[in-house]
């Protein structure tokens, strides 16, 4: 355990500092990725969700409208990058939406400059205005269920969700249409500069599906995977690419099981720095190989593919976390798609020649399998759409899953109630729950639960220096910043943030470079810059 005692309060941010970076292993840096702790969505290429910077300390406390600095960005906004310096030493934030690109000044979060992607599609701040006073009025009930679908609507035609911010500030965003865009500083090296288009890239035609994740390999080739199980690596000036297949793609344009979403590929993809390709399909957890000349999925390249459990049938929810680097054990994670979803480990190299296939798993690549119960040993099922956050051996979700869900609701809605009605008591669901893998006995244990935290859709990030998990939550119907100790998971401290214009909607609970709190809402940008008390 890593908890610090009161008497070493006198050098309690070194001593956090130590004991949370040297218990374990850092992922290696991407030198290809923009010179930042966030270049991409999940924040590096092992998508762990997790920083060296420390975040803020508290105490628990309403915060003055003074210390939450708002930004109107238009529709859809999850996440957000943050830029290499530019010349002068300042860095922007790259984020898109539904109708534009938008730059942000990371020292005073103003906007720089906005690309529309199409000039007579803009959604303008009193439309916004008047969705956040509809819900902060009525966020129950049937006719707040029906606006909620009403403003998620527009989501379908939301394409590049997941984008690429690489060492040169050129910001990559996949569409609908098979296209990979680059943008970035009309007048380089001028953070205050307009955005450009600067090129574009056409998938092949059989790489058919929407392009579902993307990230960068080590030695600097963007990869693309589409939810028909496609794998595209392509040279960041596109004058080259590289296709291969996925196993058991076949028919998998036919294998969707909703709508947009729940594809046979549906979420983002790790990368680890020797050119291997985390992917989990529909039934499958794949490692596609990048060998520096080809993608391979051949078992003498290092590739595999092997069965999860999916008893649902959709299934997994969460983005492939890398857990482990160095001489540490070293595994690839996700949720599995079981009724009641399991955390599960799957070594991510060569298996261990004395690994005994764990009783009941489908694999003997799983190294680890435990049902995230949320402390509830009678609970019959659980999905939650976030990755697994990983820091160390520590593997931290949270629940997603509506307390209540009214008889008139189809299950494929049911997502309205955590998205754009969350913060409703009625409807928030409760639950974080911490694994550990234990390398001395070669298990994967339940650390702890907190049941009365409530993350209603965002996916939480972890502080190394701070030693918490801190998430975007809600109390009293009001949205909140709730910060946890990530050795006990006791409650540490929480912000009171505000009503509607803070909901978090899906979007990733993010830390700048200076350790301030800043997240996506249904139509803007929210930073908090909470003064020391």
């Amino acid at each position: 355990m890593r908890t610090i005692s009161k008497l070493q309060s006198v050098f309690a941010v070194l001593a956090l500092q130590v004991s949370a970076v040297s218990a374990a292993v850092l992922p290696p840096q991407n030198p290809w990725l923009a010179d930042s702790i966030y270049a991409l969505g999940h924040g590096d290429s092992a998508q762990q969700d997790s920083v060296a910077v420390a975040g803020p300390s508290g105490p628990s406390r309403v915060l003055a409208d003074s210390e939450i600095q708002y930004q109107h960005v238009g529709p859809a906004h999850f996440g957000t990058q943050i830029s290499t310096p530019y010349p002068d030493g300042r860095r922007v934030f790259w984020g898109n939406g539904l109708d534009r690109i938008v730059k942000l000044d990371h020292r005073n979060f103003e906007v720089l400059d906005e690309y529309f992607f199409d000039p007579d599609v803009k959604y303008s701040a009193a439309q916004a205005d008047d969705a956040i006073a509809y819900f902060d009025k009525n966020n129950d009930g049937f006719f707040a269920i029906a606006r909620a679908f009403r403003e998620a609507k527009k989501l379908r035609d939301l394409s590049g969700v997941y984008t690429v911010l690489d060492r040169d500030n050129i910001y990559y965003i996949g569409s609908k249409e098979g296209v990979v865009s680059a943008y970035g500083d009309k007048i380089a090296g001028d953070q205050s500069s307009p955005i450009e288009k600067k090129r574009e890239f056409k998938l092949p035609a059989e790489a058919t599906g929407l392009m579902i994740g993307m990230n960068m390999t080590f030695d600097g080739w963007l990869v693309v995977v589409t939810e028909h199980g496609w794998v595209v690596t392509v040279k960041r000036d596109f004058s080259e690419y590289r296709l291969a297949r996925m196993r058991y793609s076949e028919g998998a344009q036919e294998k969707a099981t909703r709508s947009t979403g729940y594809g046979w590929v549906r979420n983002g993809f790790a990368i680890d720095k020797d050119g291997g390709i985390y992917i989990a399909s529909q039934a499958h957890m794949h490692k596609v190989v990048w060998t520096g000349r080809e993608l391979s999925t051949q078992e003498s390249d290092g590739a595999w593919a092997e069965p999860y459990n999916n008893e649902w049938g959709h299934g997994t929810g969460a983005t492939p976390s890398l857990m482990g680097f160095g001489e540490e054990d070293q595994f690839v994670v996700i949720t599995d798609g079981a009724e009641l979803m399991n955390v599960t480990l799957f070594w991510r190299n060569a298996i261990p020649a004395d690994w005994q296939q764990i009783d009941g798993t489908p694999s003997r690549r799983i190294a680890g399998l435990m049902p995230a119960n949320m402390g509830n040993a009678d609970l019959q099922a659980i999905q939650s759409e976030q990755s697994v956050v990983v820091a160390g051996y520590s593997a931290v979700v949270v629940n997603n899953q509506p307390r209540n869900v009214p008889w008139y609701l189809p299950e494929r809605a049911q997502t309205l109630l955590i998205s754009f009605l969350g913060s409703n008591p009625r409807y928030q669901p409760y639950g974080v729950q911490k694994f550990e893998w234990n390398p001395s006995s070669r298990q994967l244990e339940m650390d702890w639960v907190n049941k009365e935290i409530s993350s209603p859709s965002s996916v939480p990030i972890i502080s190394y220096a701070s030693n918490r998990i801190y998430l975007i939550g809600a109390r009293d119907n009001q949205w909140t910043l709730e910060a946890i100790d990530l050795d006990t998971g006791r409650p540490d401290f929480h912000y009171v943030i505000g009503g509607q214009r803070y909901n978090v909607l899906f979007a990733g609970t993010l830390l700048d470079e200076d350790g301030r709190v800043h997240y996506g809402t249904p139509w803007g940008r929210v930073r908090l810059s909470p003064v020391a008390q």
